[in-house]
């Protein structure tokens, strides 16, 4: 991380004329206008900021966990592997550490002083927010002197002492934004707010959502407690009306959809075989899930195509009826900026970071550890329902699957893959970290993802392993700060297959 500084120079006939010239400075001081952003104007930014660190780092997790895979053969991400001096799986470390960085200590100080504690409590959520998902990218990073100034060198901490970060930051924002006193208010917080619109209680539920996802990580440690992951749950979000969606006007490339057709950030990537087989019949006893066509698209013969990662389409010819199309839904021939897009795929989409569903399935998931199948089959349920709906599957086409073989009927037939396959099903891209952190922590086991298999041909440094973590951005860790990364083996060429404090025993 390279700490930067700004220096000020002064000259000596500025000095000189001070005094004198004291009248005419203060005409730039304009009482009308703000001297410093305060904590609406800076929110917003924010906000946009947590969904870009977390979709531009989609386009490569994605490919770990094989909700999609490239068009072309052989690419270094299908294969578990990274390219090497790029910020490629880096966004997220840089809107952790600069872009969101030290804009919520602005908003915590600038709030703190006007005893609006609502947007110190917005502020601690995000923060904690981020850290989560900066050492489930990462693994160990830099905690403890992050921020601090003057310094050069910076120690990487473990993901333990994170994870505890994690816990204390969110525990401190549910007090803020419990907080009667004080200026908060649904119209000042919702000045800046563009996802909540003000609501304190959301901003609860979301910061337990935080919790949730912190304490539920940890099923490979002796104090994994399932009943607290229960109770998070059952605090967070409660419905779709709760998910925590990131808005985008969708008139252009700069107010645009990550992944919708005018950024064309999708061009190149392709649902594979492994996830298709979940919606086509192949898994789940031959029935096909109705959000086959609402989410992926069929080539001009009216078939379902996937790609088997590093092997890409077989078929070059745009004019060949086999040809797989794009995840906008049209053939690779159309103009990208053109197309309308499909499911989270527009222009205009949200981008959920965090959904009802995928809470559903936290809780059904710990319910079945904990050995409470009931409450865990309807969990499970609770969770497909949630994202059929927001998939916008027909009620009537819905509640046929639900009584199909495809879904158990009983609690007692329920199986962890089951809750595991319906989970991937629902954060397909959109919660692609979330999928990474569950195949980690179970890692890659095919008793749960049913059909999963390595790639075909690894990369060359992996040494036959799987992925495990991203290597930190390439343009401050190892540009600034390659001497810490000797402390955790991070310049060793293997480091992404280290396995992450969570996924271990």
């Amino acid at each position: 991380m390279k700490n930067k500084i700004i220096v000020a120079f002064i000259g000596l006939m500025g000095l000189f004329f001070f005094n004198s010239c004291e009248d005419y400075l203060d005409v730039n001081f304009d009482p009308s206008n703000p001297q410093s952003a305060e904590g609406f104007a800076i929110l917003p930014p924010m906000l946009g900021q947590m969904a870009r660190g977390v979709s531009f780092d989609t386009r490569f997790v994605a490919q770990y966990t094989q909700n999609w895979a490239q068009v072309g053969t052989n690419n270094v991400w299908d294969q578990h592997g990274y390219v090497p001096a790029n910020d490629g799986g880096g966004e997220m470390w840089r809107s952790h550490y600069w872009t969101l960085g030290k804009n919520v200590d602005v908003i915590i100080e600038q709030a703190t002083a006007k005893e609006q504690w609502d947007y110190v409590g917005v502020a601690k959520a995000v923060r904690a927010w981020s850290w989560q998902n900066l050492t489930d990218e990462h693994g160990e990073v830099i905690l403890k002197q992050a921020w601090e100034p003057n310094r050069y060198v910076f120690d990487f901490d473990s993901q333990q002492d994170v994870y505890a970060e994690v816990d204390r930051l969110a525990n401190e924002a549910l007090t803020e934004l419990n907080r009667t006193d004080g200026n908060s208010s649904v119209a000042s917080l919702g000045r800046g707010d563009l996802v909540y619109k003000g609501d304190r209680n959301k901003w609860i539920k979301f910061t337990y959502s935080v919790l949730a996802h912190n304490a539920h990580r940890l099923t490979n440690k002796s104090n994994y407690n399932p009943a607290k992951v229960i109770e998070y749950c059952d605090k967070s979000l409660a419905s779709n009306d709760d998910n925590f969606n990131v808005p985008h006007a969708g008139t252009n490339s700069l107010d645009g959809n990550f992944f919708g057709p005018l950024r064309g950030n999708l061009n190149n990537f392709r649902p594979t075989v492994f996830f298709l087989n979940f919606l086509n019949g192949t898994v789940f006893n031959g029935v096909t899930d109705p959000r086959l066509p609402l989410m992926l698209t069929a080539s001009a013969d009216g078939v379902f195509r996937g790609v088997i990662p590093t092997k890409g389409d077989p078929t070059t010819s745009n004019t060949d009826p086999k040809r797989m199309p794009f995840l906008w839904g049209a053939n690779p021939s159309a103009t990208v900026s053109t197309l309308p897009g499909k499911y989270f795929f527009t222009n205009n989409a949200v981008h959920p970071l965090v959904t009802y569903s995928e809470i559903q399935f936290i809780k059904a998931e710990a319910a079945f550890i904990k050995g409470d199948k009931t409450l865990a089959y309807d969990a499970f349920k609770k969770g497909i329902i949630a994202h059929m709906d927001l998939a916008k599957v027909a009620a009537a086409a819905r509640d046929a699957h639900m009584a199909s073989a495809a879904v158990p009927q009983t609690a007692d037939a329920l199986k962890l893959s089951d809750i595991m396959l319906q989970k991937y099903i629902a954060c397909w891209v959109i919660g692609a970290l979330e999928t990474w952190v569950d195949m980690r922590r179970y890692n890659y086991s095919s008793d749960v993802y049913l059909g999963f298999t390595a790639p075909p041909a690894l990369y060359i440094d992996n040494g036959g392993k799987l992925a495990y973590r991203f290597r930190p951005r390439f343009n401050s860790e190892y540009v600034w700060n390659r001497e810490s990364l000797n402390t955790i083996g991070g310049n060793d060429p293997d480091y992404h297959t280290k396995p992450v404090w969570f996924s271990q025993k």
